[in-house]
């Protein structure tokens, strides 16, 4: 048996995963839509299965077992919503949601029908993070005492110009944080859990937009720790850069090395039992054994599928697609208010700012016709 797909939205990354799907052997492409008549044909024709323009009409169909959202994400809550209230289950692109309330409602609704609900993080299937989560669940790391996470990419003014929605807050509501970073921001927030404040600062540095490029913030945890996250696309080389110290051990990813220290007698436990003035606790750099495992998107497509079937636990869980929602949007609100802002976010807080920025949103000029491109490159 084959968990038969739809796929919502295939104008973009919806086609890489119709793509995807064609290497699937627990899983196959069923039907297609999208807003634009011309793009739903097209790929309908490529692949030679049904296609539509209403998402209510393909989520309705029989002949699809399970649905892809790959809208842009302001239109993710009620498409997932949709399906799950019909018992299909679904996958949302990254994020789940434009803000923590409308990511409530859709986890509100998976836990209280029981349908599987995912969430593209597909870079959690990587070897180098599967390893990296071996570690922090284990407990050798200890009590967790700092993060930090610099994510530093580019991107050109013509990718901003590409098309009128993106990064303005009608269109995307935000910058950086909310479309390059979610990838970064679920790792982290994975590894090191979330915080409870968050103090930042965001900017526009280098391109001609209305939403963040840079994006700084100070992090507080509930047991003291404190955390760094930078974000931006702004650089290049860029960076991509995680580390985790804990009272028995220090993690560090750096682009594709991942590093990890034992401290046996622990920090504070030999920083309490030491005598010498410039003591200074033993530590033995470990290797890590990085597991041999498929990656890409098919990854949680099939995981899906294998969930259905077979019971297969879920890699990215849609439900824990609200944290990246929560940072996102603790540091656009600190960054744009100037004042720390408490996890979990005020969700009434957040709406009534995210309104007044999309009531001063102003189109853009001159863009062109939207480029629909699926991305390649990252």
């Amino acid at each position: 048996m084959k968990i038969r797909y739809g796929i919502v939205g295939v104008g973009g990354m919806g086609s890489g995963h119709a793509q995807a799907l064609q290497t699937i052997e627990e899983a196959g492409l069923a039907a297609v839509c999208d807003i634009i008549p011309e793009v739903a044909e097209r790929v309908g024709t490529q692949y030679s299965i049904p296609w539509c323009t209403d998402y209510h009409e393909l989520i309705d169909r029989k002949d699809v077992d399970a649905v892809m959202v790959a809208t842009p994400h302001y239109f993710h809550p009620e498409i997932a919503i949709y399906a799950m209230e019909k018992g299909k289950p679904v996958i949302s692109e990254k994020p789940i949601s434009v803000t923590v309330s409308a990511a409530d409602a859709m986890v509100a609704t998976a836990k209280r029908t029981g349908v599987p609900f995912g969430v593209m993080f597909q870079t959690r299937a990587e070897p180098i993070w599967r390893a990296a989560r071996e570690i922090v669940d284990s407990g050798r790391l200890g009590e967790i005492y700092r993060t930090m996470l610099v994510y530093a990419d580019f991107r050109s003014q013509a990718y901003y110009n590409s098309a009128g929605w993106r990064a303005t807050w009608n269109g995307e509501g935000g910058g950086v944080l909310i479309n390059q970073a979610p990838h970064a921001l679920d790792r982290f927030s994975l590894l090191g859990g979330l915080p409870n404040k968050v103090s930042a600062f965001t900017a526009t540095r280098n391109h001609s937009i209305e939403v963040e490029d840079t994006a700084a913030a100070m992090l507080e945890y509930p047991n003291g720790a404190v955390g760094y996250i930078y974000c931006s696309t702004t650089e290049s080389p860029g960076t991509n850069i995680m580390e985790f110290a804990g009272e028995h051990g220090k993690l560090q990813i750096v682009g594709k090395q991942i590093r990890l220290w034992d401290v046996p007698e622990g920090v504070k436990g030999y920083s309490d039992t030491c005598t010498q003035m410039w003591g200074d606790p033993s530590f033995v750099e470990v290797p890590v054994t990085l597991p041999e495992c498929e990656t890409g998107h098919a990854v949680i497509l099939r995981n899906m599928a294998r969930h259905i079937l077979y019971g297969e636990k879920l890699i990215a869980p849609g439900v824990e697609g609200i944290r990246t929602v929560e940072l996102i949007n603790a540091i656009i609100l600190s960054g744009k208010t100037g004042k720390p802002v408490s996890v979990p976010v005020d969700r009434d807080q957040y709406d009534a700012f995210l309104k007044s920025m999309i009531q001063e949103s102003k189109p853009k000029e001159s863009t062109g016709p939207d480029l629909r491109i699926t991305d390649s490159v990252h």
